[in-house]
């Protein structure tokens, strides 16, 4: 069963190459979904997929890259998508 949530991340998570290593970390996990800067400086994403990689991505959404200061990480539970990959969203 796909599990799927949206996330959005706040701290230091703009400059610091956090979209690009969420693709990474989400490719390595099997995820679908998407990730993208937000205007207001924070980062949002929606993952679906297995529950329990989805909980994984969550949790490295917490701290994200090595450069991230991740200070907090809203989650919400959404309809899944079905899509096959995961990708940078502008």
């Amino acid at each position: 069963m796909t599990h799927a949530v949206e996330v959005r991340v706040t701290g230091r998570v703009q400059g610091v190459s956090f979209r690009w290593y969420a693709v990474r970390e989400a490719d390595r996990l099997g995820l679908a979904g998407w990730v993208r800067n937000e205007p207001d400086g924070s980062v949002a994403a929606h993952l679906e997929g297995p529950e329990d990689a989805v909980e994984e991505m969550v949790a490295w959404c917490g701290h994200g890259p090595p450069a991230a200061r991740v200070d907090d990480v809203e989650v919400r539970k959404v309809g899944a998508t079905g899509g096959s990959t995961f990708e940078v969203d502008f």
